[in-house]
């Protein structure tokens, strides 16, 4: 990448942080999970989920494809900006940026990855248990930045993000026969609810405290389902939204569990299953125009290397559409979302 993209960037960052007014409730960010918020560690892996490449990103400060699946910022960026931290999380494996920078964010999630180990398997990215060895890499290094006593603080005060779950049925459980075998859905479920569990209490032993855990969204609404929805071409999979519904029941039981298991440990659980249904049912309401089908393409499939600069017919604007690609929303839909959830997290953690 060359210094002069690079350049502006980080001077956009330095500035906006310092230009913000308000005062961090939480003194980091630390995310982690799938391409719901992954901002680019996937881009230092030999797979094929990556989109360091355009259109991504062409409405990222820059215009710069940063391996975000978007045409511009993820959630986590926009509540670390609502927190009065940078308004950009970054990659831990992205090279141009250090120790001191990740002090106050960082992003260990892979595009990808889901709570069932095989899910990332399928695409050669990061499980969450290599995502919690990062975890423990980084806080040797914030260690020697900050000192002991700092650095454990931060780890301890800081809010974690974690996103995941939606591939673990629409790249694993659909479309391979392995856990179908193994799982009725109503078990599999189960099955990733107590990998979740491990995996937060995992965390939580590695000084974790603060979370703000994202249920399933309506996955059977997103453009790529519609269009694989051959019962009801262009329609939403009910039975799909039904399974994230029963899900997100299961993992809301856990959370409190967990919060009465683990001495200190606060969790705030994400509905981004109603906030991005709202978006859907509702779009004008919100100012988009388009919300069955995304904006890259045709919007009926195309994500990843499908979604690229040849692609034609990809819209010019993307704020008018909820869904940047087949997969993800738009960046204007993950500010709304962002801005709709920030004062509950405030409230929750300030």
């Amino acid at each position: 990448m060359a210094s002069s993209i690079i350049i502006p960037w980080i001077f956009y960052i330095q500035i906006l942080a310092i230009s913000s007014k308000a005062i961090a409730a939480v003194p980091a960010i630390i995310v982690f999970g799938d391409s719901s918020i992954d901002s680019g560690n996937n881009n230092y892996l030999p797979t094929l989920a990556k989109c360091n490449f355009e259109p991504y990103g062409r409405d990222f400060p820059g215009g710069i494809p940063t391996g975000r699946f978007c045409n511009g910022r993820l959630p986590p960026d926009f509540v670390s900006e609502g927190f009065g931290l940078k308004p950009i999380i970054p990659a831990y494996l992205d090279p141009t940026f250090s120790i001191s920078d990740f002090a106050t964010g960082v992003c260990f999630g892979s595009s990808g990855s889901g709570y069932d180990n095989s899910t990332a398997a399928i695409l050669k990215v990061f499980p969450l248990w290599k995502q919690v060895e990062f975890f423990k890499d980084y806080q040797t290094k914030l260690q020697a930045y900050l000192g002991d006593e700092k650095a454990n603080e931060v780890i301890s005060e800081a809010l974690y993000i974690i996103s995941v779950g939606t591939n673990d049925f629409l790249i694993n459980y659909y479309n391979f026969p392995q856990r179908r075998a193994q799982f009725t859905i109503p078990k599999y479920e189960d099955f990733l609810i107590g990998n979740a569990e491990d995996f937060i209490r995992k965390i939580y032993s590695l000084g974790a405290r603060k979370l703000s855990l994202t249920g399933l969204p309506p996955m059977g609404c997103l453009p790529l389902q519609r269009t694989l929805n051959l019962k009801n071409p262009h329609s939403c999979s009910e039975e799909r939204n039904k399974v994230a519904v029963k899900f997100n029941e299961k993992l809301k039981v856990s959370v409190v569990k967990l919060m009465i298991e683990l001495p200190g440990l606060e969790v705030f659980y994400t509905d981004v299953y109603e906030l991005l249904s709202q978006l859907i049912t509702q779009p004008s309401q919100y100012g988009f125009e388009v919300a069955e089908a995304a904006c890259c393409g045709t919007g009926q499939f195309e994500t990843g290397i499908l979604c690229n600069r040849h692609t034609p017919n990809t819209c010019l604007d993307a704020d008018k559409y909820v869904f940047w690609d087949a997969f993800h929303p738009s960046e204007r839909a993950n500010k709304i979302l962002s801005d709709e959830m920030l004062p509950s997290l405030k409230l929750a953690f300030q």
